[in-house]
């Protein structure tokens, strides 16, 4: 009697592969959205923010290219800032920081107010071409607030941003990315006045004062003075003047204090400038 043969059945199909998890991160490939824990949040192209408190670890998620934005105050707006407001112990993962951590650490767990927190004060983590592209942006930013601040004061015409930049790496300016742009283009304005004639761009003002108060007060406002161009007095001092506006709130209330707000103050004009970009060869 000859063998039976037995039918192997086929072999059966590998199983589909499991669909990836939403954004990048450590284990995110590998991880199925219908498995991921209730505690864990997946976030996509974000810059974070890190800081620690009582010896613990706290992050948050922030849209790129804005945080530097919040620091130097050009954007005011947290919702532009912030991909979510929540506070967690690892973004990367997902994983969301327990409230009494974050009452222990920060004494509030009002996530919002924690975000502020480590938003102004935490350590950005950037990539190093991030971190380039950040800094030449500032450094562009900076540039452009002396370019519209100042002037040459022989000739009182405005320098180009090009060449604001090209004196400040002749200087040698590094950026500082904790300082707002403001700050610093104050702060290279004084250096560039070792280099180059440039100075800020005078406000012109009208002031009127009582003619009683009027002779007096105008030997305390000389030295704040640059230019006198008119003078007249009748019934009342009248004076139009430039002025650096760095002096503008002292001399705002010394005339407010010396003539018990008598006295007026009229701005005409906040920059003195001639028309035209001032060229150096």
């Amino acid at each position: 009697m000859g063998r039976q043969r037995r039918e192997v059945p086929p072999p059966s199909p590998p199983p589909s592969p499991l669909p990836r998890a939403v954004g990048g991160g450590e284990g995110a490939a590998a991880a199925m959205s219908i498995f991921t824990p209730t505690n864990q949040i997946r976030l996509t192209n974000v810059a974070v923010v890190r800081a620690r408190r009582g010896g613990k670890r706290f992050e948050i998620a922030c849209y790129r290219n804005k945080v530097m934005g919040w620091r130097s105050g050009a954007e005011k707006d947290l919702d532009e800032v912030l991909q979510t407001h929540t506070v967690f112990v690892n973004v990367s993962k997902g994983q969301v920081a327990k409230k009494e951590d974050l009452v222990k650490a920060f004494g509030t767990d009002d996530q919002t107010e924690i975000c502020k927190m480590i938003l102004s004060k935490g350590e950005l983590q950037v990539s190093d071409k991030e971190r380039h592209t950040q800094l030449e942006q500032m450094f562009r930013d900076i540039a452009t607030i002396v370019a519209d601040k100042c002037v040459n004061p022989e000739t009182k015409r405005p320098y180009t941003v090009i060449l604001i930049e090209r004196a400040m790496k002749d200087i040698h300016y590094s950026v500082k990315p904790h300082k707002s742009t403001k700050q610093q283009a104050l702060e290279v304005i004084r250096q560039l006045k070792e280099t180059m004639q440039i100075e800020r761009a005078h406000m012109r003002l009208r002031f009127i004062l009582p003619a009683k108060e009027g002779k007096k007060l105008k030997e305390k406002l000389k030295p704040l003075i640059k230019v006198i161009e008119n003078e007249d007095f009748h019934e009342q001092l009248e004076i139009v003047c430039l002025i650096d506006p760095g002096c503008f709130r002292e001399i705002d209330e010394l005339i407010r204090s010396e003539t018990k707000g008598k006295g007026t103050l009229e701005v005409l004009s906040l920059k003195d400038v001639e028309e035209g970009d001032e060229k150096l060869e």
